[in-house]
């Protein structure tokens, strides 16, 4: 499931989805603010190029929103249901758990986003 090929192996490690061998982004730590999404031209190994065109990853904020979503719906789930806390525990867990994974749904969004227009190739 997450070998070399898989769509989920180039989501979650923000590899090159064309050949899956290199980090699209100049910093792979996603907490070094500065760099969270400074992302290399094009791949030194298969050449493809990751803003296929002006503004490209516009559509990952779409993307961005859904895992927002999905965090906060399992943080309340865990919060409030399980945990039985207060209204106002629940909210502050749940901004705190977006912010604090802010830079990793950022990435993630990204990589589902290429990751939707570009297909993996083996090598020959």
């Amino acid at each position: 499931m997450f070998s070399r090929g898989s769509k989920i192996n180039s989501i979650i490690n923000g590899t090159c989805p064309r050949c899956q061998k290199e980090c699209m982004y100049v910093n792979a730590n996603p907490y070094i603010v500065y760099d969270v999404i400074k992302m290399r031209e094009k791949c030194s190994i298969c050449g493809l190029k990751y803003q296929m065109e002006p503004s490209f990853f516009y559509g990952a904020m779409y993307v961005s929103y859904g895992l927002s979503v999905g965090i906060g719906v399992v943080v309340f789930v865990i919060v409030k249901l399980l945990l039985q806390c207060n209204l106002v525990q629940t909210f502050i867990a749940m901004v705190a758990s977006i912010l604090i994974l802010y830079p990793i749904i950022l990435r993630i969004s990204r990589n589902i986003w290429i990751n939707m227009f570009v297909d993996y190739e083996e090598e020959d």
